[in-house]
């Protein structure tokens, strides 16, 4: 009789341990896909990083909001937004010598070639052009340390007052006198945003402008969202400098809010980016 207690006893041991061991493999199938997901949200490479609702005036995500960096050529939004307070879209201006001389990125325009203001805004905004955006300081202000000063005026009139600008384009100054903060670049653009020839120049993949002679210049986006096969596009512009990273800022719609992202010193930009407005703006991309 012992014997036969001891036997139902064993199996019944037996047969607990295969239902633990089923329970713990189950237990892990679930439990590791989360684990990882909670990992991956971790893993944002940006140094900086501002996701937001502008129309519901709602953070959706946010890192180093307030943090110093370098804009690099997100610059050119306020340099587009004075040029489309400033000057009419039509006028044609004249590329000075010292305008030529900026290092590149450029589309490497000649002394003394008109062009419209909207093709030069197209240019800074598409294509990310130096040479252009000096050619608009100047129309606008006689000089670009002049265009300067305008542009840290409004920079403080915006709200971005941790903002310093040193030059129309973005490009490296010495001991990195000019930075901004994600905040302060969402601040901008979010006023660009309500012009509707920017809310339109930012569309473009290519462009074509011309001189007032008919040179003809082809302009490709630098915003390589635009190439990618993504569900939904983001519409914005781009920088990099070896300083300041990889940089971006752009819109895109949710129904009938208007999400902002702004990404700085971005190893993976284009993943990050993709990540976060999938996860935190539940928007498939």
């Amino acid at each position: 009789m012992l014997r036969k207690n001891n036997y139902h006893l064993i199996k019944m041991l037996r047969f607990s341990k295969k239902i633990l061991l089923i329970l713990i493999f189950i237990y892990f199938i679930l439990y590791i896909p989360h684990l990882c997901y909670a990992t991956k949200k971790k893993t944002i490479s940006c140094k900086a990083v501002i996701f937001s609702d502008s129309t519901k005036v709602k953070r959706l995500y946010g890192k180093n909001v307030h943090k110093k960096i370098l804009p690099a050529s997100t610059t050119k939004i306020m340099t587009a937004l004075i040029a489309m307070q400033k000057l009419p879209l039509n006028k044609y201006i004249t590329v000075s010598k010292n305008a030529t001389r900026v290092v590149p990125t450029k589309i490497f325009l000649r002394p003394g070639e008109k062009y419209k203001v909207r093709d030069l805004i197209y240019a800074i905004l598409i294509m990310s052009a130096n040479d252009a955006s000096v050619v608009l300081a100047e129309a606008v202000a006689g000089s670009e340390k002049n265009f300067v000063k305008m542009m840290n005026k409004k920079a403080k009139q915006i709200g971005a007052k941790h903002t310093k600008f040193a030059n129309s384009h973005g490009l490296p100054t010495p001991k990195n006198t000019q930075y901004t903060t994600a905040y302060d670049m969402y601040l901008i653009f979010r006023e660009a945003l309500k012009y509707p020839f920017f809310r339109k120049a930012i569309t473009y993949k290519y462009k074509n402008i011309y001189s007032k002679n008919g040179r003809k210049i082809t302009l490709k986006s630098h915003n390589k969202i635009l190439f990618k096969n993504w569900k939904k596009k983001i519409y914005g512009k781009t920088g990099y400098t070896k300083a300041a990273g990889a940089c971006f800022i752009g819109t895109l719609k949710k129904g009938k809010s208007t999400l902002i992202i702004g990404a700085f010193g971005c190893p993976k930009r284009w993943n990050d980016i993709k990540y976060i407005v999938s996860t935190y703006g539940g928007i498939r991309l």
